[in-house]
């Protein structure tokens, strides 16, 4: 298997860091603008989408800061995906940093996916 490349996002959204943490750290929260569905059990995080599904593991959660999740099906790579919350301290300014790995060739497709997918998110809470 190929090495997949690091990349990432930043997108400025308008809401409190509380709002969004519940958006991206629930499955209540991501069945709203990142899957179809989204069910969890413990740290096990099942997305649906059409028809496919995909597992994840919830690594890392810190209130109000940020989520890292690791698919099942690269168990045995390092790779992971993160959602993290920052607030500019002196303009008070909120962002969601994306962090995601891809394949060379697949890198500006999962850019836009990501950039659709918080485009959803950011219709869903207001901030568009």
């Amino acid at each position: 298997m190929s090495d997949k490349v690091k990349y990432e996002l930043e997108y400025v959204i308008h809401a409190s860091p509380k709002l969004l943490f519940n958006y991206i750290s629930s499955a209540s929260g991501l069945s709203e603008w990142f899957a179809d569905n989204v069910n969890s059990r413990g740290e096990l995080f099942t997305f649906i989408w059409d028809d496919s599904e995909e597992q994840a593991k919830l690594l890392q959660k810190k209130n109000n800061e940020k989520v890292r999740f690791k698919w099942l099906e690269d168990e045995e790579e390092s790779y992971y995906f993160e959602i993290g919350i920052q607030v500019d301290e002196i303009t008070k300014d909120v962002s969601l940093i994306v962090i995601d790995f891809s394949e060379e060739d697949e890198l500006e497709e999962n850019k836009m996916l990501w950039n659709n997918t918080i485009t959803n998110l950011k219709q869903i809470i207001g901030s568009i």
